[in-house]
């Protein structure tokens, strides 16, 4: 099973998925500035980190690009949720 552990602050929002068998890390990313301009970063397992200026007002919008990045048809790590 995959466990999506997120650890918010005021303007950050961190997370990573791991597998609770393994307990391995299987992606991992950061948001910061949020509420200001925002940045997105996201890093699956033994991938390349990826990097991008997004808007994100609120943490509704930082939580929307943790899981549009973990969905991610070509580079992430999960089917669905």
């Amino acid at each position: 099973m995959n466990v999506l552990v997120i650890n918010c602050g005021s303007s950050s929002l961190k997370y990573q998925v791991i597998d609770s068998e393994t307990e391995k890390v299987k992606a991992k990313g950061l948001c910061e500035r949020i509420g200001i301009d925002g940045r997105f970063a996201y890093q699956p397992a033994g991938g390349e980190k990826e990097e991008s200026e997004k808007p994100m007002p609120t943490h509704n919008e930082a939580v929307s690009y943790v899981i549009e990045a973990l969905t991610n048809e070509k580079t992430g790590i999960l089917k669905s949720l």
